[in-house]
């Protein structure tokens, strides 16, 4: 659908809610059907070299017992996610460079072994290592550009630069990744006409993928006391993009369960059709906090996938049994 900025403003502010989002869902089922694909989560290292104000895993977080999994724990992990139905393993963790170019390839080669897509979602790293973990065997990137304002990403993410996220974002798209990126929603400062921008930069840059993050203040973070986004803000920019971007993947983010029960049921009734449950084991389940009141820190993998199958089909939707990647 082809939405102007002044459109998409009106959409995130005036329009009534539940009638955008019916709207959302109607073009979600006319583009991508109603399979719901689950994608296997494994955060396998909390361990982070920035320092981002927002983030419970920061650099300059001292209360956090820090952990990555060796490569044995790592492919076991997504080994018994395989054998539980999971399709696709994201690997997901702070910015730890003990994974060296040659360690994750060796992961992802033998997590490849499980029948399984295999998405990176690991931050900031070169050209020739997006280029061997491509060879490797992964294939798709997720890496969010968090916000298009370049002064409030500057300042949410010292340190570090807008630009380059950029330039890694079109490396991983250049080398063929199905190309994964989203924003945070509620954050200090941001302002609804740069969600809006927002928006129009993901559909302009292409991805196949974008997730939706409330922003949720952690308390050992700068950002301890801002007031944090809301569900509904953070629903209204999904079913947005929906509209925007009819056939790409859409998650229904586990953050938006920590701000309501049925979180991630109404994002899928709001334009989201995939689901990526935990399949982290034990303690590590609980210290991957980036942020706070983290929803099934207590559950196994296996009740994580029973659960939100439940969930999925007392909707009326059903659970896709392939790969679930981009149909263009």
């Amino acid at each position: 659908m082809s939405l102007d900025k002044q459109k998409i403003i009106e959409l995130l502010t005036t329009t009534d809610a539940e009638t955008l989002y019916k709207q959302a869902d109607k073009i979600r089922r006319e583009n991508v059907g109603d399979e719901v694909h689950l994608r296997g989560l494994i955060e396998f290292s909390n361990i982070c070299r920035n320092n981002c104000l927002y983030c419970g895993i920061r650099r300059g977080n001292a209360q956090v017992k820090r952990y990555h999994m060796s490569e044995n724990e790592l492919i076991e992990t997504a080994r018994k996610a395989s054998e539980i139905g999971f399709k696709t393993i994201v690997m997901q963790s702070g910015e730890d460079m003990y994974y060296t170019q040659a360690r994750l390839c060796r992961i992802i080669e033998q997590i490849k072994k499980f029948d399984v897509a295999v998405t990176l979602s690991i931050g900031e790293r070169s050209y020739e290592d997006y280029k061997a973990f491509r060879e490797a065997g992964a294939d798709r990137y997720l890496m969010r550009i968090e916000t298009t304002d370049k002064d409030l990403y500057h300042k949410l993410d010292p340190e570090m630069s807008w630009q380059h996220r950029y330039d890694c974002l079109m490396m991983i798209k250049e080398l063929g990744y199905e190309l994964g990126s989203g924003i945070m929603v509620g954050l200090p400062e941001q302002t609804i006409d740069s969600i809006a921008d927002d928006l129009l930069f993901l559909k302009e840059i292409g991805v196949d993928m974008a997730g939706i993050g409330p922003f949720i203040p952690h308390p050992q973070t700068p950002l301890a006391q801002e007031k944090g986004g809301t569900l509904e803000l953070a629903l209204r920019t999904m079913a947005v993009m929906r509209l925007l971007m009819p056939d790409i993947n859409i998650p229904a983010t586990t953050a938006m369960e920590s701000l309501h029960p049925q979180g991630r049921i109404k994002a899928l009734q709001a334009g989201a059709n995939v689901v990526m449950p935990n399949v982290t084991e034990g303690e590590y389940r609980r210290l991957y906090e980036l942020y706070p009141n983290k929803i099934c820190v207590n559950d196994t993998p296996v009740h994580c996938r029973s659960c939100i199958g439940l969930k999925i089909m007392s909707i009326g939707r059903k659970i896709g049994n392939g790969y679930g990647g981009h149909r263009r």
